[in-house]
């Protein structure tokens, strides 16, 4: 689809072009003023465009596409490189490349994971801040596009292509080092993640964060959504404990956390990672009766437009990992040998 619509742009943009350079003023006894010329031409499906001094692949993506961050697919629609007065643009209009399918594979997206973090000090669960510094700056400085988690489920729905590099940062719990030294290293890598908070450790102690940092980092670009109520595993039924109560214990520990959302940051919540990354049909019905568009275990591994959405992976990071190691989580093609 993508390359039927670039080479049929192609041909209309060879065509453009040279009406452009045929415009030009007639001589003779009475001299005709030129035509202007046009820089662009809309099509259903697509705009073919002459790039103008000061224009860039993001400038493009505000005018005809009214949203800077798809500079990345008109950049790779045209082959990427500079952008240069004069080139001439094809810009599609309409979606392309849907699920990151190729003749070679397919697309895939690794959500990464994180718990706690120290400045010093790691363990299996605290990634040092020199560490997770290291891990963000490689992601910027290696073009990996970290997207949002409503970015991620257009992508998995079929409804909108991501960038070929794109990553997602999810936090989970709430303890008080997100907010100390994850959050300003998101900030001025200008990163989107989310915070994935269990309610009831919400407390405001010396080592959890409080609603009124969790609403700071909710209006600077964090995206806060459950991961329960009291962080108990949603699959565990305990002896001598009726269906009826284990039914009732679960929807509770859902909804009471949706609730102390909305209430606290008058936020709607989409998206849950399961405590201990399990699930089960129960837990995942219940998750749609409630509104819910996706859920997260951390079975690790990328995740391709088919995945569950009640079972998207997540890849833990842990606090022993060395940059190689982060490195491998990080995989973003699936290919396929044809026969």
């Amino acid at each position: 689809m993508k390359k039927g619509l670039y080479w049929a742009g192609i041909g209309v943009l060879g065509l453009f072009l040279g009406a452009c350079a045929g415009l030009e003023t007639k001589t003779g006894t009475h001299p005709q003023t030129a035509a202007p010329i046009i820089q662009e031409r809309v099509f259903e499906g697509f705009v073919a465009v002459i790039a103008g001094e000061g224009d860039t692949w993001s400038s493009l993506a505000v005018r005809y596409l009214n949203d800077p961050g798809l500079d990345w697919l008109i950049s790779e629609f045209n082959g990427g490189g500079n952008l240069e007065p004069g080139r001439g643009v094809i810009i599609p209009r309409k979606p392309f490349g849907l699920g990151g399918l190729e003749r070679q594979g397919f697309q895939t997206v690794p959500v990464l994971s994180y718990h706690q973090f120290s400045n010093q000090e790691s363990n299996r669960m605290t990634v040092t801040k020199a560490a997770f510094s290291e891990q963000m700056n490689f992601l910027k400085e290696n073009g990996y596009r970290v997207v949002t988690l409503e970015q991620l489920f257009d992508f998995l729905d079929f409804n909108k292509p991501l960038p070929p590099k794109s990553v997602v940062i999810t936090i989970d719990d709430g303890w008080k080092s997100a907010y100390e030294i994850a959050f300003p290293i998101l900030k001025t890598q200008g990163f989107p993640a989310t915070l994935f908070v269990y309610t009831d450790l919400i407390s405001g102690s010396e080592k959890t964060l409080s609603w009124d940092q969790v609403k700071e980092m909710a209006e600077n670009g964090l995206d806060i959504q459950c991961h329960t109520k009291s962080h108990l595993d949603l699959t565990a039924v305990e002896k001598n404990v009726s269906f009826r109560d284990y039914f009732s214990r679960i929807e509770e520990d859902l909804s009471a956390c949706t609730s102390m959302i909305k209430k606290k940051l008058d936020r709607k919540t989409d998206y849950l990672a399961y405590p201990f990354g399990n699930t089960n049909q129960l837990v995942i019905s219940l998750l749609i009766k409630q509104g819910y568009r996706g859920a997260f275990t951390v079975k690790r591994g990328g995740n391709p437009f088919f995945v569950h959405n009640f079972r998207v992976n997540r890849s833990m990071i842990y606090g022993d990992y060395t940059l190689e190691k982060f490195k491998k989580n990080l995989a973003v093609f699936q290919e396929e040998v044809l026969p």
